[in-house]
């Protein structure tokens, strides 16, 4: 059971739904009101470094067909 708490496909799961909160809180956050920049731009970073990690959980679990 623990194996299933730590797997890659978990780990991908969470970040993706980590990266699509974020998504809505840019979003709203731009649309509603005006945010400290400074704020703004740490979201949209974090927002970045989570999509590297996806890309990267994503290409191990799925690695590239030889030519």
């Amino acid at each position: 059971m623990d194996e299933n708490l730590h797997s890659p496909q978990r780990r991908l799961i969470e970040l993706r739904i980590e990266h699509g909160d974020l998504d809505v809180v840019i979003d709203q956050a731009s649309a509603v009101r005006p945010l400290d920049e400074l704020a703004l731009q740490r979201l949209k970073k974090r927002r970045l470094v989570l999509r590297d990690q996806i890309a990267r959980l994503e290409e191990g679990l799925n690695p590239p067909e030889p030519a």
